[in-house]
């Protein structure tokens, strides 16, 4: 918290957070237009915020997209707002569903977190059936070969599969990338794409989560809350052993 509110301190990261707000998933070339420092300065900048977890990039070809992360500032909201104001939670609200929302041609919903954990350990996680419906709920089922189907399996012994896709890409333990989709849905544009990227960072790792290819507004929302329940729940896991005592799949 202690980097997030220096990060906040100065004007030019607020300026930069502000632009991201408007226009989500920016290159540097685009975030350094209008302002009087140099490239070099705008990325110390850019590091600090990045460094207190209030942006995350993300890497589409040649290209290195910036985006705004409300995690932090839904923490600053808990703690201090929610309890207050309510008017102003709401407001903040809103702003998250803002900044989460990307242009069409870049990822929609990105999220990052930090694990207390190896990139093998955290990679397993993802990947393997017992521990995924230990902290999802569903068991991840796949040979995780690209081009091989997966599924995501109730834990009820049914064997039904409430979301299915194809591994696109899996490069362990670094980047995992799979189409998603319910097994019966109609999508005229195509299942949704779903990218985590680890990053070891000292003894921690660096989990990014980007999913691409939404639908609308609603669906937006849906992968929002969803995927803040989810990884929420895999970093408990990972570091303690054990589940968030929460209905959180009620």
């Amino acid at each position: 918290m202690d980097k997030v509110f220096k990060a906040l301190a100065d004007t030019t990261r607020r300026s930069l957070l502000d632009r991201l707000r408007e226009n989500n998933g920016q290159t540097l070339g685009e975030l350094c237009e209008g302002l009087a420092m140099s490239r070099q300065a705008t990325t110390q900048h850019l590091g600090l915020l990045e460094a207190a977890n209030l942006v995350s990039t993300v890497r589409k070809g040649r290209e290195k997209l910036h985006y705004l992360n409300p995690v932090p500032l839904q923490e600053i909201q808990e703690r201090w707002i929610d309890k207050f104001e309510r008017p102003r939670l709401r407001a903040l609200s809103a702003l998250k569903q803002k900044a989460e929302h990307a242009m069409s041609a870049k990822p929609e919903f990105v999220y990052t977190t930090y694990i207390e954990a190896t990139p093998e350990t955290v990679w397993e996680a993802l990947t393997d059936p017992e521990t995924t419906a230990a902290y999802w709920g569903h068991s991840n089922v796949s040979d995780w070969q690209p081009g091989s189907p997966w599924e995501h399996r109730r834990v009820d012994g049914s064997g039904v599969a409430d979301v299915v896709g194809t591994v696109v890409e899996a490069d362990p333990p670094k980047r995992l990338v799979f189409t998603w989709a319910g097994p019966d849905e109609d999508r005229p544009d195509g299942p949704s794409t779903v990218t985590f990227v680890l990053k070891p960072l000292g003894g921690t790792v660096q989990l990014t989560v980007t999913h691409e290819n939404l639908r609308d507004e609603t669906e937006l929302r849906e992968a929002a809350g969803g995927w803040s329940a989810v990884l929420s729940n895999l970093k408990t896991y990972v570091e303690t052993g054990k589940p968030m005592p929460l209905p959180l799949w009620s």
